[in-house]
């Protein structure tokens, strides 16, 4: 991994920004910041696939009673993922999976219900915000969640991997919600006003445009992270 991140390093830093982000004037403090973010939203990332597949292998009854709504949390240094429907304004649970050690188990350990209602309405709010613009793009994309000290939860809606091996970048979408899901406190969202993307196919130097900004994004770092991890993993 540590390869992995200097070669990242190193290409954000050539990478197509503004004219101040170049040379000496690289922010380094604010870069570490947006990667220990990245890191973080690369292994929620992780617990969702390998919990995701826990939950096609589960029985068909159950399966029947999910909805689109699922979210991931970490609790005493152990990751959770939960699976289930919302609907009348509170989440319907259906499976939960506990991931300790790269372990995937099911559980039937209590969540608070409160938990599941606020981080539930929070994602609904925030892709609410964007409805329009996916229902006019053929796009997959990822949510994440996570709450802040102050109880507010922050939301990041990215574009995601599609399944024709695109790798898609251009705009993200993030927010700050209030403590119960409900209201969108803060919009730090940056939008290229169109996606760009490109064949995730074999190891090669690639550049990413992002002109119009004096510092990488946070979703540019994070993007660059996971396209270092996949190509590296396609090369070895």
């Amino acid at each position: 991994m540590n390869k992995i991140l200097t070669l990242l390093f190193i290409g954000l830093t050539t990478l197509t920004y503004g004219q101040k982000s170049k040379g000496p004037n690289f922010d380094i403090k604010d870069f570490n910041k947006k990667m220990e973010v990245a890191e973080w939203l690369y292994e929620y990332d992780m617990i969702a696939w390998k919990t995701s597949d826990s939950v096609m292998t589960q029985d068909k009854k159950d399966l029947a009673r999910l909805g689109s709504d699922w979210f991931c949390f970490k609790k005493n240094d152990i990751w959770h993922a939960v699976y289930g429907k919302y609907e009348n304004n509170q989440f319907d649970l259906v499976f939960h999976f506990k991931v300790d050690n790269g372990q995937v188990s099911r559980t039937n350990e209590t969540v608070d219900t409160t938990l599941l209602h606020r981080y539930s309405r929070a994602l609904k709010t925030a892709s609410g915000q964007i409805k329009t613009l996916k229902d006019t793009v053929n796009l997959r994309f990822n949510q994440y969640i996570k709450e802040n000290d102050d109880q507010t939860l922050s939301v990041w809606i990215l574009p995601a991997f599609q399944p024709n091996s695109v790798a898609v970048y251009g705009g993200e979408f993030i927010y700050t919600i209030d403590p119960t899901g409900t209201k969108v406190l803060k919009d730090e969202s940056y939008f290229q006003g169109q996606f760009l993307g490109f064949k995730v196919d074999n190891p090669r130097e690639i550049w990413i445009n992002y002109r119009d900004t004096e510092e990488p994004t946070l979703g540019a770092v994070f993007f660059c992270l996971v396209l270092q991890i996949i190509l590296y993993k396609n090369r070895y």
